[in-house]
């Protein structure tokens, strides 16, 4: 568990709880979790001074499906989130600290002109890619 997020907020899912998913993670997901949450979302958090909003974090092969969540997401290994501070003007703020801050990331992506941010970290080599999807 880190500073800010935990790893049940990161796999709580209402479209899980919808359809009778269970979209527990295994010991090396949560692993995986843990290590996006201490090296990014906490830092994250720090650097905005506020809390933000995991609106999407784990998703089980199911319940990726379920979602339209494409094959091999990041979220289905645990290392992906979707975030939002629930405005698009806020968003777009965020976008940009993440975009500058230094972290290492894999993706940072800015889903339908801000209405969300997806961002992930992997243990292994990062892209620092940078998407407006």
């Amino acid at each position: 568990m880190g500073k800010y997020f935990t790893i049940d907020e990161l796999c709580r899912s209402d479209k899980a709880s919808e359809l009778g998913i269970d979209n527990t993670p295994s010991s090396m997901l949560v692993r995986n979790m843990e290590y996006l949450i201490e090296n990014l979302l906490d830092p994250i958090r720090e650097k905005l001074g506020r809390p933000i909003h995991v609106t999407s974090g784990y998703r089980n092969d199911q319940l990726n499906k379920a979602v339209g969540g494409t094959t091999g997401s990041q979220h289905t290994k645990g290392e992906a989130v979707d975030i939002t501070l629930k405005s698009r003007e806020r968003n777009r703020r965020l976008f940009e600290l993440v975009r500058n801050s230094g972290l290492e990331f894999d993706q940072l992506i800015d889903e339908k002109n801000y209405q969300w941010l997806h961002v992930s970290l992997t243990k292994g080599k990062n892209r620092k890619q940078i998407l407006h999807l």
